[in-house]
């Protein structure tokens, strides 16, 4: 399979994967890489792009791969643009199976049967071809030794290595620590990988739940609840009267 054809979260996926073990690094936070990755790639599609700190679809046309397509018809279905921390921290129950799953069917990869404890029944993923994993490998290490500007893929790919935690899986150690800074600093490069790298991250830390934190109330205008500004009326819509900080706020 040529390299145009592997998405960002297969091969965030490929990268994951312990090629001696055929166990996946980091997989809590990978789960939420790979829901953050399907939206890098629906980006490099041109079917959504960035609002702020939320998502827009911008063209619903399907693009083909059944797991990405799914993804963008839930986020059409939405009918307004979405904050990145709560698509990535809703549910994506199965989301890693369904691409361990094609990159079996693709060849990529094959399934090792074990046990855990002798009892428990487990499944290993191990990747047949190595020089797909080197490869991709390589296009980080390059981007990080250089520190010539990547790809928006590979800068993406890179964001999501940094915020899902395997720079220590990738680069480890005291010898690995230079290694793990420049990976850091990749997620400037490209603005929707960065904006779902620090989303990926505000999920793994709780942020998701909590109302980002508006700028100060303009001198006349009253402040609401956290400090944020009372909101201007729409336009052929009266202003309601300020009721003081009891008053019940509607969100619309």
């Amino acid at each position: 399979m040529g390299r145009s054809r592997r998405t960002i979260p297969e091969e965030l996926l490929l990268l994951a994967l312990d090629p001696t073990t055929g166990t996946t690094a980091q997989p809590q936070s990978l789960d939420l890489g790979l829901a953050g990755a399907q939206l890098v790639e629906l980006a490099l599609a041109g079917r959504i792009a960035p609002d702020g700190d939320r998502i827009a679809v911008v063209s619903p046309r399907p693009t083909g791969d059944p797991t990405l397509d799914c993804a963008l018809e839930l986020l059409r279905r939405r009918g307004a643009p979405v904050r990145a921390v709560h698509w990535i921290g809703g549910p994506r129950l199965g989301l890693r199976q369904t691409y361990l799953s094609h990159l079996e069917r693709c060849g990529m990869v094959h399934a090792v049967a074990g046990q855990m404890c002798g009892v428990l029944p487990t499944t290993r993923y191990q990747a047949t071809d190595t020089e797909i994993s080197r490869e991709i490998r390589a296009r980080l290490d390059s981007a990080i030794r250089t520190g010539v500007p990547p790809d928006p893929r590979t800068a993406a790919l890179a964001a999501l290595a940094h915020a899902v935690g395997l720079g220590k899986h990738l680069y480890p150690g005291n010898e690995g620590r230079s290694s793990r800074s420049r990976l850091r600093d990749l997620i400037r490069h490209d603005p929707m990988g960065g904006l779902v790298a620090h989303a990926v991250m505000d999920v793994q830390n709780g942020a998701a739940a909590q109302p980002r934190r508006g700028p100060a109330a303009p001198a006349g205008r009253p402040a609401g609840p956290g400090g944020r500004p009372v909101p201007e009326p729409a336009r052929g819509v009266p202003a309601q009267p300020h009721r003081g900080p009891m008053a019940r706020v509607v969100a619309h």
